[in-house]
């Protein structure tokens, strides 16, 4: 069905927009980068697999969170955010968010 990624800055309670999203796919002990795309205007991501099929592997997203920080002169310990899951089941829509800090972060298995 597909994947989607949203980034939500909870220090602000917006959506943080324009943070470049790199999808990977792992090819036995090497990550290949298969997308690569911003977040909108609503922190929403929906464009990583380029009309490609979710298939049954296991992934990474890398977020680029270094340059969204640079761009409101905070600091942040975190340059960017790797999230690896694994897809078991193709037909099901997977959603990973990221409720996001300049310090701190934390994902879930979205909706």
């Amino acid at each position: 069905m597909g994947l989607s990624t949203h980034i939500l800055d909870t220090a602000l309670g917006l959506p943080a927009a324009n943070v470049e999203i790199t999808l990977c796919q792992l090819d036995g002990e090497a990550w290949q980068p298969i997308g690569l795309a911003p977040t909108g205007a609503d922190g929403r991501c929906k464009t990583l697999l380029n009309n490609r099929p979710l298939a049954a592997a296991t992934y990474k997203l890398r977020f680029h969170t270094g340059p969204y920080f640079h761009a409101q002169n905070l600091p942040t310990l975190y340059p960017y955010i790797e999230i690896t899951f694994t897809v078991t089941d193709p037909t099901q829509h997977h959603h990973i968010p990221l409720l996001l800090t300049a310090n701190g972060y934390t994902t879930y298995r979205g909706s």
